[in-house]
């Protein structure tokens, strides 16, 4: 039996689709491949004139190190090194003609930003360096932990909300999606007021005699901020699935014998087995990667990758942080992706199918 091949009416309608996933996936995705695998620079362009001869330079910022052009007797102050400027490399350039600057005509001087230079697996093998494959372990380490306690908390939860009556659904759905119309960085940076030493925890365990607890700045901490921003994303699509669960099933299960733990084994984990999935990737994916709730709950104390990332991205302009941000993006997408095929691989094997 042959497929029918979808029209030009369907291939229109999808276009604005295909161009979006263009724009905003497919390109991002091959800069972030491209930097990850060169050599970036920020340089400054100066053309000279000088007796005669036109001479071309490119100085790298803030560093001085000289790309392009004959450095001659040139040395680089030393106290001028990682704080290079224009009217310096003006300079530099003079003395590497062993001119005075004066007699140097500069028909062109600009910088020019993120040039792409040679071919280097330098940035991955940085990557793989021991600050980062620390940070890796520990980011990877803790959005696991948080992504299971959101699953703990989630499906009760998630199964409870979906028995009840439509209005309460109503309500208690508002309440959940509620604290996500305020800024993340807003509710964050509350809690740590809520779990510090003179906090409103910990004042209110001194009135019956506990604590003061040390809370903020821990392991714990981190995990708490990741499992409080992300936990309805996983009661979400564990709720949707439960609620289109027949309670005739559960019927029938209880006809053929299921006490509650039968028909939760039986009947609801392996229906709400997509639910799960799509909810442990939601939480997962932003918790390995996620930067400010790690900085904030620990007072910088707890460095993830995407604190990492985030670094060196800042730093680009004087330590080539855009190349190795770049790279842990990359290594951190590949993570992903591997944690998302393995729990689409249990959610394929599963299909959703009641167990007999």
């Amino acid at each position: 039996m042959k497929t029918a091949k979808p029209g030009w009416g369907n291939r229109l309608l999808n276009a604005p689709y295909i161009l979006w996933a263009a724009i905003f996936i497919i390109v991002p995705l091959i800069m972030v491949a491209v930097y990850a695998f060169t050599e970036t620079a920020n340089v400054f362009c100066l053309e000279a004139r000088y007796k005669g001869q036109t001479y071309s330079y490119e100085i790298e910022m803030y560093s001085g190190k000289i790309l392009k052009g004959d450095p001659g007797s040139f040395t680089l102050d030393p106290e001028m090194e990682g704080n290079v400027n224009m009217d310096y490399a003006k300079d530099m350039v003079a003395k590497c003609l062993g001119a005075e600057r004066s007699e140097v005509t500069f028909t062109k001087a600009k910088p020019e930003y993120n040039r792409v230079s040679s071919f280097t697996f330098a940035n991955i093998r940085t990557a793989f360096s021991g600050n980062y494959v620390r940070a890796f372990g520990q980011s990877l380490w803790l959005s696991v932990l948080a992504t299971l306690i959101s699953l703990v908390v989630a499906y009760p939860f998630a199964y409870a909300l979906s028995r009840t009556s439509i209005r309460s659904q109503k309500i208690q759905m508002l309440l959940i999606m509620l604290p996500m119309w305020m800024n993340m960085l807003i509710r964050t940076y509350a809690w740590t007021d809520i779990i510090a030493s003179g906090g409103i925890l910990n004042k209110a365990l001194g009135f019956i005699g506990l604590g003061p607890f040390k809370m903020l700045e821990t392991e714990g901490a981190v995990v708490m901020g990741m499992v409080y921003n992300y936990l309805p994303y996983m009661i979400l699509p564990i709720y949707t699935i439960m609620s289109k669960i027949e309670p005739s099933l559960l019927e029938a299960a209880e006809d053929l014998g299921c006490n509650g733990f039968g028909k939760l084994r039986r009947v609801i984990m392996p229906l709400s087995l997509p639910g799960v999935v799509s909810g442990i990737i939601m939480v997962f994916v932003p918790s390995i990667s996620t930067f400010y709730i790690s900085y904030k709950m620990s007072n910088g104390k707890i460095t993830l990758i995407g604190d990492l990332i985030e670094t060196q991205m800042k730093n680009q302009m004087t330590t080539g942080g855009l190349n190795v941000g770049a790279a842990l993006s990359l290594l951190l997408m590949v993570i992903i992706l591997i944690c998302t095929f393995i729990l689409n691989r249990v959610d394929k094997d599963g299909e959703g199918s009641v167990m007999v």
